[in-house]
Parts: C-alpha cells; structure tokens; sequence
C-alpha cells in the first residue's frame, strides 16, 4: 500500500499497537488521546484535536468509539474529547473509522458530511476480534474457577461470531459446552459440533447444573427469575457490549459471581487485536480506493 497519513484518536491499547504497527509499515501516524497514559509510548501525542487530524486520509478511532454517544472512548486522555468536535475538524475527503458506531454517531457524522465505516460491521474484523475475546474469556475462567473447566458444565448464551469461538476453543480443554440459541439452524449446527443444544425457552432446566455460564448476547437475557436457578458456585461471565446480558444488581443481591469483562481483545491480546484492525483498516482503503 502506498504511504497514508492516518490519525490515530483514543482507545485503549489496541490503538497504540495500531499506531506503532502503521509507523512500522512506513505510513505518517499522529496520535491523539493519550497524554495521560501510564504506559510507554512510542509515538508523540499531538498538542490538539486539529493538529492531529490535519492533511489526514483516514482518522481512526476506538473500539468501541463512544460510551455515551457524546464523547470518544479515550480512557487515557486527560480531558473530553466531544465527537462533534472530531467531526467537525475533519473535511469531506477524510475517512473515518472505529467500531460500534451508533445511531445517533451516525447521524451526526452524516450531518457533518463525515464518510464512515464501523469496523465491527465488517465480517472479517467481527470474525477475527472473536479470537481475543475467547481466549480471554477462558482466561478470566481459569483464573476465577476453583476447578477446572476441563469436565465442568460450561454454558455459552448466543451463538454468533463470539460463541462459536468460545465453543470451540471450551469443547477442546475437555469441557462439557451447553449452547443456547433460538434459531433451529443454530441448533442444527450446535448437534453438528457435539455440542450440547439448549433453547431459550428450556434455559431454565439446564441452569441448576452450571459450572460457568457465558453471555454473548447485548440485551437482557439473565432476569431475577433466572438467576434465581444459577448454582450459587457458578460464575457468571458477560461478553456482551452494553446494556450487557444479565442484572447485575440482582445478580450481587444474590451473591452470584460475575463479571462484566468488556473490551477483552484490547486487555488480553493488544498487538494481535492491533493487526486485525490495521488488516481491516487496510481492506477497506482499497475497497474504497483511498
């Protein structure tokens, strides 16, 4: 590819991988977003928003890009970075990019005349970020079990992009994989893998006898209803974005162990979630001629 100039704005650690990974490869990367990093960093953060995004072609922001619709995701910045800033400093020859971009982002950066694209609707990034995830999933599992999850009874919630990698990666450290879903074609390929098949309508029945349990579905799934099934040793793993899969506060009224482990790939596998994004990112310049 030829040389970019590319901004780099908040995020985690991913985007710092990113930014050293695009240097790295000869392109010309500012970085925004991190003065208050407690973390060495190898690429001086711009002075302003501007200067940051100046005579850029594509201006890359976090996964996922705002946590209130209102601000970018910059947990190491010291101040707010307002997204009606970022998109109003850009011009109509600038690209931007960060993944779970909402609606109302969306209409927003439409209103400024911003061209777009979520990265996480983009099958490759969305297949590819599963792997982390996984792996960090099963990580926080081994770490908070008293036993181990080769024989346990482990039960996935969902089975898209993120449950059939943790699928497969539980059923090949021995565990026994439960797998809830709701479409009968989820269900014939849960068989298909050995897997066990469980519907929603029948979760119910299965949750008494659960070492683990892990959400992959954004929307309320574990009510006060059936968390008052769960085994009091079981824990409780959610992977969903927000507003996540359970209630939490029933959850803790009820002394059951969970945790919300959001942004995994970031956490667990910085450079490798790095290079699936620059690899995205990639792809879609050329798709678009940029």
């Amino acid at each position: 590819m030829n040389k970019k100039n590319f901004s780099i704005l908040g995020g985690d650690l991913r985007n710092v991988k990113l930014a050293e990974s695009l240097k790295k490869d000869g392109h010309e990367v500012r970085l925004f977003g991190f003065d208050n990093a407690r973390f060495e960093i190898h690429i001086d953060n711009s002075r302003d928003l501007k200067t940051a995004i100046d005579d850029s072609d594509a201006v890359i922001g976090p996964i996922p890009c705002s946590n209130d619709d209102e601000t970018l995701n910059a947990p190491f910045h010291s101040g707010k970075i307002f997204m009606n800033d970022v998109f109003r400093t850009m011009n109509k020859n600038q690209l931007f990019i960060a993944g779970r971009i909402s609606n109302k982002l969306s209409h927003l950066a439409q209103v400024c005349n911003v061209y777009f694209v979520d990265l996480l609707e983009r099958e490759e990034m969305a297949v590819l970020n599963a792997i982390p995830t996984a792996e960090g999933a099963i990580q926080l599992a081994m770490e908070e079990m008293p036993i181990t999850l080769h024989g346990c009874n482990a039960l996935i919630l969902g089975y898209g992009r993120i449950g059939k990698t943790l699928a497969d990666k539980l059923k090949g450290l021995g565990a026994n994989v439960y797998v809830e879903a709701r479409k009968f074609s989820d269900i014939a390929w849960i068989r298909s893998y050995g897997y066990h098949p469980v519907f929603i309508s029948a979760l119910g029945e299965y949750l008494p006898e659960m070492n683990v349990i892990f959400n992959t579905i954004p929307s309320l799934i574990l009510n006060a209803d059936l968390l008052k099934l769960v085994n009091s040793e079981c824990l409780i793993i959610d992977l969903a974005s927000k507003p996540g899969g359970l209630d939490f506060d029933k959850a803790r009224e009820m002394g059951l162990k969970t945790i919300w482990a959001l942004s995994l790939p970031g956490k667990v596998a910085p450079v490798t979630a790095a290079n699936f994004i620059k690899d995205t990112v990639y792809n879609i310049l050329e798709e678009l001629g940029v």
